[in-house]
C-alpha cells in the first residue's frame, strides 16, 4: 500500500509541477480574472490611436522648432544682407552677397515647404 501511494504521489507532482510552472506572469495591476476578460476598466493600456496622436504631435513640435529655426537664421541673413546693400556701391554685388541671397531664398523655399506640410 504504501508503494502504491508513492507512485500517486510521484504522479501527482509530475503531473501538477509542469502545469504550476506554465501559468504566465500576469503585469502587475492584472489579476486572473481581468486577463480572462473579467473587468478591464482597471487596466491601464495605450491604444495605438494614443500612441500615434502622441508622435504626431511630437513630429507638429519638431516641425514648428525648424521653422523658427530657419525664419530666424532668414531673419539673420536678411538684416545683414540689408546692411551690407546699403554701405556698398550701387553698381556693384559681391559674391557674398548673392551667397546671401542664395541662402535666405534656399531658407524661404523649406519654411514653405514645412508650413503646408499635414501632421
Amino acid at each position: 500500500m504504501s508503494r502504491m501511494y508513492v507512485i500517486f504521489a510521484a504522479l501527482f507532482l509530475l503531473l501538477v509541477t509542469p502545469a504550476v510552472a506554465q501559468q504566465p506572469r500576469l503585469p502587475a495591476g492584472i489579476t486572473q480574472g481581468t486577463a480572462q476578460g473579467g473587468n478591464v476598466n482597471n487596466v491601464l493600456v495605450a491604444s495605438g490611436d494614443d500612441v500615434q496622436k502622441k508622435q504626431q504631435e511630437a513630429l507638429n513640435q519638431q516641425r514648428q522648432l525648424e521653422i523658427k529655426r530657419d525664419t530666424e537664421k532668414m531673419l539673420e541673413l536678411t538684416q545683414e544682407l540689408n546692411a551690407y546693400l546699403q554701405k556698398s556701391d550701387q553698381n556693384v554685388v559681391s559674391v557674398d552677397a548673392i551667397k546671401k541671397a542664395e541662402q535666405i531664398e534656399k531658407l524661404a523655399k523649406s519654411v514653405k515647404s514645412k508650413m503646408k506640410q499635414l501632421y
